[in-house]
């Protein structure tokens, strides 16, 4: 049953991003498009993630590295990307995805070779993140539909967000 889900899945996906090639004149339109759209979806699914894992508040960077590879895509998209790359100050870190399940019978066609076609994936951790007052950055560095050996999303924090309430509704 998980396996038949996550193949309609990878095609429904590949419709969308289909369609939204039709629709737009560039990839860079479309790949923007992709993270609105993941941003929105991430918005949404922090709720469910935070009421199905019974993950706590996270206390830094790496704690939050750690539930998003080991818990977050474990539950969602059935991998464990790997956690690599720290940049020395470890605000910044690199997912390694050695098979991303959204490119399953996937072949990028030569007129689209700007699409990041799996960028709805950096909208939903940026979408997600955000709701947990953390911005971050999120980019993919490397893709397997471009010839890479592996899918790398690169996450950089930037700020704290804090939380704007009214003077005494602490």
């Amino acid at each position: 049953m998980h396996l038949m889900n996550s193949e309609l899945f990878t095609l429904t996906y590949g419709a969308l991003v289909t369609q939204l090639c039709k629709d737009y004149e560039n990839d860079e339109d479309v790949n923007k498009q992709l993270d609105k759209m993941g941003y929105n979806i991430g918005v949404r699914l922090i709720e469910d993630f935070l009421a199905r894992s019974n993950v706590g508040r996270c206390h830094d960077f790496r704690e939050t590295a750690d539930v998003i590879a080991k818990i977050a895509f474990k539950m969602y998209l059935g991998i464990t990307p790997s956690i690599t790359n720290w940049s020395p100050g470890g605000d910044e870190f690199s997912l390694i995805l050695e098979n991303n399940p959204l490119v399953d019978f996937v072949e990028l066609p030569d007129n689209h070779s700007t699409l990041i076609y799996s960028n709805l994936l950096c909208g939903v951790l940026r979408g997600a993140l955000e709701m947990v007052q953390m911005a971050v950055d999120v980019k993919f560095v490397q893709d397997t539909l471009k010839g890479d050996s592996v899918t790398e999303i690169r996450m950089k924090f930037i700020r704290r967000i804090e939380d704007n309430l009214p003077a005494g509704e602490e």
